[in-house]
């Protein structure tokens, strides 16, 4: 598959059904397992750090979600980052509000030395990441996606991972190349954790063997077209989560491929 290419996007993951280890925060956990298993790959939420470092190289991708961090939860994710390199595992960082405390910033730092594969963040995160300043609202973005564009390009050349930045165009970039997505629903953002369980979607893809470009843009594409058919069908927030499971679980490779808005 190209980076354009979604016409057995979703045919190839579910075929694979690949495992994906999660360390994620609290809030997300439910919705990302349940994201994970409506699009066909096998959830796996393992943070204590006794087990991380072996479990990551039984997975097929792993998730790092610093939302809910402790000083342990950072430990474990270096030690699952660690192994999964040691194993040629690849995993997906999620930096939430990375630039907002010193904690934060730290493991952010750490985590990046350990070379994920994929970087996946809205555009105040990104512009932390890479060393600028940023000024989110707490796990929201005050600026647009567009407006992290050098940020994420410098980042995935600096780094070596491709870099996704989410909003209401989501952009992925591997420093040269940049794919848009124009894709999803306001309502998205109604509803907490779609954007970490988007990463989880980014890790099932990943997981299933695609590039990391390709992963990227087909985990944004299948959200943002699940999220659209969901909004159509529901009334508020609670009834548009349970409608995006539905669509995640109902999208097939024809309709992804016909919806969805890449260039």
């Amino acid at each position: 598959m190209t980076a354009i290419d979604l016409s057995s996007a979703l045919s190839t993951l579910r075929a694979s059904a690949p495992l994906v280890h999660n360390i994620t925060n609290f809030v997300a956990m439910n919705t990302t397992a349940n994201a994970l298993l409506a699009v066909g790959a096998s959830p796996a939420m393992v943070h204590a750090i006794e087990e991380v470092a072996d479990f990551a190289p039984l997975a097929n991708a792993l998730v790092v979600n610093i939302g809910t961090l402790s000083p342990e939860w950072v430990e474990a994710m270096v030690r699952a980052a660690e192994a999964a390199n040691a194993a040629g595992v690849p995993w997906i960082l999620d930096p939430v509000a990375v630039g907002a405390t010193p904690l934060r910033r730290d493991a952010g730092r750490r985590l990046m030395a350990l070379k994920p594969t994929v970087v996946r963040g809205n555009a105040s995160e990104v512009i932390a990441l890479a060393g600028e300043v940023s000024a989110g609202k707490g796990v929201d973005s005050t600026a647009a996606s567009d407006a992290a564009l050098d940020a994420a390009a410098a980042l995935a050349r600096d780094s070596g991972a491709i870099v996704a930045v989410t909003g209401k165009i989501d952009y992925v970039t591997d420093g040269d190349r940049t794919v848009a997505i124009d894709n999803g629903d306001a309502m998205l953002t109604r509803v907490t954790a779609t954007g970490c369980a988007v990463t989880a979607l980014i890790g099932a893809y990943l997981g299933a063997g695609f590039s990391p470009l390709d992963a990227a843009v087909a985990g944004l594409a299948t959200m943002g077209v699940a999220g659209e058919i969901a909004a159509a069908g529901s009334n508020g927030p609670g009834s548009f989560q349970v409608a995006l499971f539905d669509a995640l679980a109902a999208l097939d490779d024809a309709t992804l491929a016909a919806r969805a808005h890449v260039s």
